[in-house]
């Protein structure tokens, strides 16, 4: 009875995986037809390519230097992932505590938005003063910007629960415990996986900005020195490399929520309601 229950179960989960690799497709396409208007066009209108190389160009001048660029992508992509982990790890804790405490709401939650509305570009050079030219600027700056869209939408998540579900759980004699484990956490998680993907996009953004202020590696860093050389094919194949870094760790978010949430209305394999072909 068990494997016979768990094998619909465990087909769902592979379906689902691959109804997300499909619409992979999609995004594929897209940038395709975006680069074959982008070469057209370029040569079409007879485009300097110092001002904008074609796509072929750009190309070119990236396998010539394709391992030197690559050295770079690690140091920036630890950057990131590991400054997005810590957010992770930090922020939802700390949401927990806001939405379960109106002390810690009332003194922390101001400090937190505070944090946020502070220039990132201004504080960065505080970070090299602090802490010097190393990895850890670049670490909590990338933290920094992640944290505060993962806090907001999961305390969103934690704080949406109406009260009469509440009272319904408790009126059955569920503890703190299992009302967290079996209600609020399955209830907030969708608004949680909203601010972990909103900061995985920004965390390579904090990245580069942090490697434009100081340092000598990384993804900002060879952007600095190539436009500074009026090398544009190989700013852009650096900021094609960045963004492919950003949506690697987007769509590994994604993926995650897709096994994590699959019962929630926006991972329907069938489409209803999402219009999906």
């Amino acid at each position: 009875m068990t494997a016979a229950a768990d094998t619909p179960a465990a087909w769902g989960g592979v379906r689902r995986l691959l109804v997300w690799v499909t619409g992979v497709r999609y995004i594929l396409v897209s940038f395709i037809v975006l680069f074959v208007v982008w070469e057209i066009g370029v040569r079409v209108f007879a485009v300097p390519t110092y001002l904008l190389p074609p796509p072929s160009l750009v190309w070119l001048e990236f396998t010539e230097r394709w391992l030197h660029v690559l050295k770079h992508t690690w140091v920036t992509a630890e950057e990131i992932v590991v400054g997005y982990v810590i957010a992770v790890v930090v922020s939802i804790p700390m949401a927990i505590a806001i939405a379960y405490s109106r002390v810690v709401e009332r003194t922390a939650y101001p400090l937190i938005v505070f944090l946020q509305i502070v220039p990132k570009i201004a504080i960065a050079p505080l970070f090299i003063i602090w802490f010097g030219f190393g990895f850890t600027p670049k670490l909590l700056l990338v933290f920094l910007l992640s944290f505060f869209p993962i806090v907001v939408a999961s305390i969103a998540g934690f704080k949406s629960i109406d009260e009469e579900t509440m009272e319904l759980a408790r009126s059955t004699g569920a503890g703190t415990w299992m009302i967290f484990r079996k209600i609020r956490l399955p209830h907030a998680m969708p608004s949680i996986f909203t601010g972990l993907k909103v900061a995985a996009a920004l965390s390579s953004t904090a990245a580069v900005v942090a490697e434009f202020v100081a340092s000598d590696k990384g993804l900002g860093y060879l952007l600095l020195q190539y436009n500074g050389d009026l090398q544009t094919p190989m700013v852009f194949a650096t900021i094609i490399v960045l963004s492919i870094v950003g949506l690697i760790v987007y769509y590994a978010v994604e993926l995650i929520e897709r096994l994590v949430i699959p019962w929630h209305v926006s991972q329907r394999v069938d489409g209803a309601g999402m219009g999906m072909v």
